[in-house]
């Protein structure tokens, strides 16, 4: 699996940005927060630091509403975040945090975030890599992901993550179908920031697969 080869790149893209409808306007600042560090703020030392003070502000979150999924979601997906700009030394015990948080996330609701955890989920177990280094783990990778497309069929980041997949599994063909359905999910008005580099992001790996 090539996100397999280098502990170094086995984060490669940020983490899906899941839907906030009805969560709480602190949980949502995470949300945009995330959004604008991931894809509007320039040097990765300030976006180190961003992250790290946000990573705090989840941790803060995650208290005040106890027993609660989108908290938990987002506090993991912060932390991914953290472990896809970390050094190397310190890739896979972020990436492992992560992989906790939101494994809570999902055992209180599997459908948190329409999909969100299943699919952050499923994106760490394919993008680290596998025994004997890490806990990735294709086959989980699949489900999960294609749960979160059962979930949200239509969107854009479950199918832009469904499309990765495939492209890592060196399917091609499935993944530009999945690509091409990802651009014509409707446009989010409330995410801007979001909704534009998730976009960007999708037209760039269909120019690398060609």
């Amino acid at each position: 699996m090539k996100s397999h080869v280098l502990l170094a790149a086995m984060i490669s893209m940020a983490l899906p940005a899941a839907a906030f409808a009805g969560m709480p306007e602190d949980v949502k600042v995470i949300n945009d927060n995330w959004a604008r560090i991931s894809y509007q703020m320039n040097g990765s030392s300030h976006q180190t630091t961003a992250l790290d003070k946000l990573a705090h502000l989840a941790d803060v979150t995650v208290a005040r509403y106890p027993g609660q999924a989108d908290p938990l979601l987002w506090q993991g997906i912060v932390v991914s975040e953290q472990a896809n700009r970390a050094n190397i030394f310190h890739k896979l015990s972020l990436a492992t945090r992560a992989r906790d948080i939101l494994a809570r996330a999902y055992a209180i609701n599997p459908r948190a975030g329409n999909g969100g955890a299943a699919m952050s989920l499923g994106v760490l177990y394919y993008k680290v890599p596998g025994s004997p280094i890490g806990f990735g783990d294709s086959d989980r990778a699949r489900k999960l992901l294609q749960q979160a497309l059962a979930l949200d069929p239509d969107g854009l980041d479950a199918n832009y993550f469904w499309g990765d997949f495939l492209y890592d599994q060196g399917d091609k063909a499935g993944a530009k179908a999945a690509l091409a359905k990802a651009l014509l999910a409707p446009h989010d008005p409330a995410r801007p920031v979001w909704d534009a580099g998730r976009r960007r992001e999708v037209q760039a790996l269909l120019r690398k697969i060609g």
